[in-house]
């Protein structure tokens, strides 16, 4: 479709270039008000990272752009840089056009650069992307502008920007110097599911749109959101492929794409349990459709859910197609335990009928003509039973607990609580 014929001037979802508009949400906000904060201290230094795609760039260049006027700097991409090259780039970014080459020249020349600017008026601020990229020789060279100080001041202030944690070359006994600055740790989150639709509305109003809810209604917004992870640059991606490939408005599920996501950059901190940003691990969430059509959402907050068509089930779905009881979730530690309930017309999950399977984040079961969609981030991955502790105990309990609580209807199509069923380590096997 055509940005005219959606009321349209200009592009909502750019993918490159300077962002229209930028959209502030609860992670932004939090990275920007640590930024603000660390180059307010005398010895400031950020950490900052994001898997590609999370708004680091977006938020960077808010940053600089509302930064006060007399403060001098540069932002620079450190991908396959060596010590000259990035001296170099850094001195051009402050205004320098240089003839030298030599690393100790033109770290002379940035020293002497940085010790006028922080005793004249306010240090420069040295900003590098794609850190982890740099060559080992870079970072020696990092460490020495680090180290340059005006009295109880550093003479650079620095934000260091990577797409992965940080934390194993910040750690490493050589960039000690840079360690004992580092003032805020800090790592990019999705938006939050009820963000998504401020985030994609507000990009459409800024490109024309009158009426953005006839564009994307909320429940596509959701849908987005699902689909990208609640990364802001995936999701201008997959909202701009959604409307390119629309024939009519509103745009409709059945257009948006599914991306592999990312990991966030704190899945690589030691700590693991403790998120960042207030984040914290909550339970699965399911989501029923029909047809490319949102039919009901349901959090997974018990120790095991029941599906089918009878209305004692925990999720009840009305069709010929669905067995009364069709399906059993069993929820264990950090793992979701499926099995099949000899259904009639067989469970599928990602389009292949299975008869038990431990669940992945993203999964889609299929039952009939419904599909759900099983999203829990923190799931125990397929084929990893090292923390899953599903046991055949686990299961018969269940299914016995479910044999008491349907009573009054007929239970024969519950597996008997003496069959050998499989476990989680006879799955990942």
């Amino acid at each position: 479709m055509d940005l005219a014929d959606a009321g349209l001037t200009e592009q909502p979802f750019r993918t490159h270039g300077k962002a229209l508009p930028i959209v502030s949400y609860s992670s932004h906000l939090d990275a920007l008000e640590s930024l603000r904060a660390v180059c307010a201290l005398p010895t400031g230094l950020a950490l900052l990272q994001g898997p590609p795609l999370s708004g680091k760039s977006t938020l960077i260049q808010y940053f600089v752009d509302t930064m006060e006027q007399d403060c001098a700097i540069a932002v620079v991409d450190g991908t396959g840089l060596n010590a000259p090259n990035l001296l170099k780039t850094v001195l051009s970014k402050f205004g320098y056009e240089l003839d030298c080459s030599s690393a100790s020249e033109l770290l002379a020349m940035l020293r002497v650069f940085a010790l006028q600017q922080a005793a004249s008026q306010e240090p420069p601020l040295l900003i590098v992307d794609n850190t982890q990229s740099l060559d080992p020789c870079a970072l020696r060279a990092l460490c020495e502008l680090a180290q340059l100080r005006v009295q109880y001041s550093s003479a650079l202030k620095m934000v260091l920007l990577g797409d992965r944690s940080l934390e194993s070359i910040i750690s490493a006994p050589a960039m000690e110097c840079i360690a004992k600055r580092v003032s805020a740790d800090i790592h990019l989150h999705p938006l939050a599911r009820d963000e998504a639709p401020h985030y994609l509305h507000a990009k459409l109003r800024a490109a024309g749109s009158e009426l953005p809810e006839h564009i994307l209604p909320n429940s596509v917004c959701e849908e987005l959101w699902q689909a990208s992870g609640g990364w802001p640059g995936i999701i201008d991606r997959i909202a701009l492929l959604a409307l390119a490939q629309a024939d009519a408005l509103p745009v409709s599920i059945k257009q948006i794409e599914r991306p592999l996501l990312p990991l966030g950059t704190w899945d690589d901190h030691a700590d693991r349990s403790v998120l960042t940003a207030g984040i914290t691990q909550g339970p699965p969430q399911l989501y029923l459709s029909h047809n490319g059509d949102s039919v009901q959402e349901l959090s997974f907050d018990r120790s095991r859910l029941l599906i089918g068509r009878s209305e004692h089930n925990d999720l009840s779905i009305k069709s010929k197609f669905v067995s009364r009881h069709h399906l059993l979730l069993v929820r264990h530690g950090g793992a979701t335990f499926m099995m099949d309930l000899n259904s009639t017309n067989g469970t599928f999950v990602n389009s292949r009928r299975v008869s038990n399977q431990i669940l992945a984040h993203d999964d889609i079961i299929t039952v009939g003509h419904h599909h759900i969609r099983f999203r829990d981030p923190y799931a125990v991955k397929r084929g990893s039973n090292g923390n899953t502790d599903f046991s055949d105990t686990v299961i018969m309990k269940t299914l016995e607990d479910m044999r008491n609580l349907l009573a009054p209807e007929n239970t024969e199509i519950l597996p008997a609580a003496t069959e050998n069923l499989p476990t989680a380590g006879h799955l990942a096997g």
